[in-house]
């Protein structure tokens, strides 16, 4: 974890006031991170050039030899960061630098096995996709569930709170304060659903994506299979029509799904600063703490606030990234080299949402009577119920007749109920019409929020 000092001195915010908050990303996107799947994937590739018959020159390896090889990657740390960084001084190429940083950790024999036959890219398509997908599966993922979870047990415990509803900020048919979370919760399941079984592609196929020189040692060895099994050993799917880069295609996708979690979490947070300002939730007091330097009484929503501009930041970046990445000048150019370079930072301000959100969440209380008071200052939001009932009735102006009562009009229990106690229906539905109030024209509201 970086020190005061240091993160008091960090330009990123990331790594500066929300590093406590974001050090669980840093295992899977730091530059040690990269070194470390870097050195993975070199590292499998030596143990499964060995495991291939064809190569004569390169012996089988033992259990114990591939355990004690894997351990380069296992056992990486910080100081061996360090060894690495000092490397690529002098290199001025960072995977060259694991390439040596390995050669120092075996014996000289297998030397020109590592990196055998590979370009930089192949190296690195597949750390940044295993960085990716493990990010995601151990860190993001996790604290996206725990806000859906919030969300529906929220859900549940308020699905028969009646709240006036607003279309276009005018007051609309009423809904449950539950329903309405609920109608988030059923968005984020299915991004969810989504990124869990979405695949990240990986390439291996050399220079300029024809196994050439591969080909030229071993001519017998089939690449292409190899290059499959490789890939789906590490977790990923193997693309192996590429130039020298992977197109980046399938991390796009899943850029662009975090972009619609962020869009649908932005949506629930505009929403929770709306309630909170029109009074129909509250926030729990936590002591000691300061809404306003000059304003003592405030309780301003900042967890929603702060989440929102997160999820705008996060946004920028990851529709940057699922666009520039899958270009790159004939079989290959180095702009996506430094572009891919801030997924992490991407998911960083995505995983700032989330936890904002979730504290956003365990904050809020409703305010019964202030939902109550808006359902009954608002009686006219009943005409939709009883022009329907007129459209039932065969009434051809039903519409109209409600529009030239309401619109504009205040309108209260007493001067609706007149209104109904004149209309010509059936008893039935003149009784359904009196017993009827803005707190209980809530329809299927309640049930809906059971299907989540």
């Amino acid at each position: 974890m970086m020190s005061v000092a240091n993160s008091l001195n960090a330009l990123s915010p990331l790594d500066g006031r929300y590093a406590n908050s974001t050090k669980d990303l840093s295992a899977y996107f730091s530059e040690s991170a990269l070194m470390k799947y870097r050195l993975k994937v070199e590292v499998e590739y030596l143990i499964a050039l060995g495991n291939e018959k064809r190569i004569k020159e390169l012996p089988l390896f033992s259990k114990d030899e591939q355990a004690r090889l894997r351990k380069i990657y296992e056992n990486f740390n910080s100081i061996a960061a360090e060894k690495v960084k000092a490397i690529e001084a002098n290199t001025n190429h960072d995977v060259k630098a694991i390439e040596y940083y390995i050669q120092g950790k075996v014996k000289k024999s297998l030397h020109p096995w590592i990196h055998f036959a590979l370009t930089s890219e192949d190296v690195n398509n597949l750390s940044y996709s295993l960085m990716w997908q493990d990010g995601l599966k151990q860190v993001y993922l996790p604290s996206l569930q725990s806000v859906n979870k919030e969300l529906k047990k929220l859900a549940q415990k308020y699905k028969n709170s009646p709240m006036l509803a607003l279309t276009h900020g005018q007051p609309a048919t009423p809904t449950t304060f539950g329903k309405e979370l609920a109608f988030f919760c059923t968005r984020i399941d299915r991004q969810i659903s989504q990124i869990k079984s979405h695949k990240l592609l990986g390439k291996f196929g050399g220079a300029t994506g024809t196994w050439s020189a591969h080909m030229v040692a071993y001519p017998k060895v089939n690449w292409t299979q190899f290059a499959s099994k490789f890939i789906k050993s590490l977790g990923l799917e193997p693309n192996l029509i590429t130039t020298q880069v992977e197109p980046h295609d399938s991390l796009a996708e899943s850029f662009h799904q975090i972009v619609r979690v962020n869009s649908i979490l932005n949506d629930l947070c505009q929403d929770m600063w709306s309630y909170i300002s029109r009074g129909v939730l509250g926030q729990k007091k936590v002591a000691g703490e300061i809404g306003s330097s000059t304003m003592p009484h405030k309780i301003n929503p900042i967890q929603f606030e702060n989440a929102e501009g997160n999820a705008g930041i996060a946004n920028k970046l990851l529709n940057h990234l699922a666009t520039k990445l899958p270009n790159s000048r004939m079989q290959r150019d180095l702009t996506d080299s430094t572009t891919i370079r801030n997924n992490g930072v991407a998911l960083g301000h995505s995983y700032l949402t989330l936890q904002n959100i979730l504290k956003g969440l365990n904050r809020i209380t409703i305010n019964k009577v202030q939902m109550a008071k808006e359902l009954d200052s608002h009686w006219e939001v009943l005409a939709e119920a009883i022009q329907t009932i007129l459209r039932k009735s065969g009434k051809h102006d039903a519409y109209e007749k409600l529009k030239e009562l309401t619109r504009g009009q205040s309108i209260n229990a007493k001067s609706m109920a007149e209104f109904v106690l004149e209309l010509k229906v059936s008893d039935e539905d003149k009784q359904t019409l009196i017993g009827l109030t803005p707190a209980c024209y809530i329809g299927l509201a309640p049930k809906l929020v059971d299907l989540i």
